[in-house]
């Protein structure tokens, strides 16, 4: 099982001389999952599915990739076979494909004796993808630079959340362009929220590619209200979007918000707690 993740804070630095962009964020895995099968492939190579989704299942996809990647250091006789049974939405803001790279790394190597460290697959995991590391960690964690030095985060609070989807992919290359962060070299100062409690994060919440996503796409705004509005006590946009999650005092909060809000447009919700 690949968990997706939220950003629960997420602030841009600067952009940097190579066209990445220095960030500070505070990423949490979630209880929303896809599903992904490993058998011996028949004949021996490299074989990807993705069923009813419009997902490559060649080089291009990250997930090929990453067993391409394993199978460099330790080779697979036999053969990989891997099936994505998707849950999480493609272009979402919530990691789905790095998730996905970084299962295929870890059960290929538990599938093989455990002939690499986590340290090792991490590194492998860098290389695919900046949130690949993350997953791997397998911890709440901040993420710095381009989100390859990671710091974890212990003590985490328990947070429910009911996330919406609003049914359409937004590339996180348009957003960080629309972005427009002058090129500096310049050493900058900034701080970050501290977050303990449940009220620690709820107050912390922040997003600097939110008004960026919110300036192409209104509706994400909208749905930012209708949470705010129906019971969370804080709302945000995950990651470049288009997805925006509420946070809630209780799980049975984030049921009755669901109820009320189940078919309200072409929108998909997602009921899911901190993992």
């Amino acid at each position: 099982m690949a968990p997706a993740k939220v950003n629960l804070y997420l602030k841009i630095i600067r952009k940097r001389e190579d066209g990445y962009h220095d960030l500070a964020s505070l990423m949490q895995r979630i209880s929303l999952y896809d599903e992904l099968i490993f058998k011996p492939a028949s004949g021996g190579g490299i074989a990807l599915h993705c069923p009813h989704t419009n997902l490559p299942e060649d080089s291009s996809n990250i997930v090929y990739r990453a067993a391409v990647a394993f199978n460099g250091k330790v080779p697979f006789p036999e053969g990989i076979d891997i099936t994505i049974n998707k849950s999480i939405p493609v272009a979402a803001g919530l990691g789905g494909g790095s998730s996905n790279a970084a299962t295929t790394l870890m059960t290929l190597n538990e599938l093989a004796g455990y002939p690499l460290s986590k340290e090792t697959l991490m590194e492998m995991g860098a290389s695919l993808g900046a949130d690949v590391p993350f997953f791997i960690l397998e911890q709440t964690a901040w993420a710095y630079g381009i989100g390859d030095r990671l710091e974890a985060l212990s003590n985490a609070p328990h947070l429910n959340f009911l996330l919406i989807n609003p049914g359409f992919e937004l590339s996180t290359r348009d957003v960080y362009e629309a972005l427009n962060l002058r090129l500096t070299k310049e050493t900058i100062h900034y701080s970050i929220p501290r977050f303990f409690e449940r009220h620690d994060v709820i107050m912390g919440l922040h997003n600097d590619l939110e008004k960026v996503s919110i300036n192409l796409h209104p509706v994400l705004k909208e749905i930012k209200t209708l949470l705010l509005g129906h019971g969370a006590s804080g709302a945000l946009m995950s990651g470049s979007g288009p997805t925006v999650f509420g946070v809630f005092d209780s799980e049975e909060m984030a049921i009755k918000t669901e109820q009320l809000l189940k078919g309200y447009g072409t929108w998909s919700l997602f009921r899911a707690h901190s993992i």
